[in-house]
């Protein structure tokens, strides 16, 4: 992991406790990660699997490739240097979330197992629960489905290093849930994922 470039820091604790927010929340903060190529899904799953928490009284927040992008990471491109520092701020983001009790639900492309398994010692780090979701569907189907339409620009030759086309997509070796989202329908995601929330004790049954 990246060392500070500021020196002499130490990690101030307060008197609420992690544990003492999951009590008043009725949850225990975690981070879903959900990775797969553009048009995979992802983004789609993560609102109905917000929306479904809400509805039984859960807090979750989502963040998203595109929102993150137009805001704290808006001065990173699409360079793997730039793709591996846009993962890690995400991490440490997601990790403060986790530490207030709130469910993250991170929806990004998140091509590199590097990346992803840097994610992860974050959260392992503070025993904070991480969960590896892979939307898993083929290059033909995510490019048929296309919805932003940036298959059809990068090969156009329009958008460089683009997942998939011109730079790799390295498909998570160990995910703690797979969803072919193109065999699948919504709900049903969404149910395969609240039962994995409940059998890891991040709600309750």
């Amino acid at each position: 992991m990246t060392e500070p470039k500021a020196t002499n820091l130490t990690w101030h604790h307060g008197e609420v406790t992690r544990a003492d927010r999951g009590l008043l929340l009725g949850q225990r903060g975690a981070t879903i990660w959900f990775t797969g190529l553009s048009g995979s899904g992802k983004s789609t799953v993560a609102v109905a699997l917000e929306r479904a928490l809400h509805e039984q009284g859960r807090l979750a927040y989502r963040l998203d490739g595109d929102n993150v992008r137009l805001g704290i990471n808006r001065n990173l491109g699409f360079s793997a240097e730039d793709r591996a520092e846009n993962i890690r701020r995400i991490g440490e983001i997601a990790k403060l979330f986790v530490d207030a009790g709130v469910i993250v639900l991170s929806s990004f492309v998140s091509p590199y197992r590097a990346d992803r398994e840097l994610v992860r010692a974050l959260h392992a780090t503070d025993n904070m629960d991480f969960i590896e979701v892979f939307v898993d569907v083929p290059l033909a189907e995510a490019e048929k489905r296309d919805p932003k339409g940036l298959y059809k620009k990068a090969r156009a030759g329009e958008i460089k290093n683009f997942t998939g086309i011109s730079d790799p997509y390295e498909a998570p070796e160990k995910p703690d849930l797979i969803l072919p989202s193109h065999e699948l329908r919504l709900q049903q995601e969404v149910q395969l994922l609240l039962e994995l929330l409940r059998a890891r004790g991040i709600v309750p049954t």
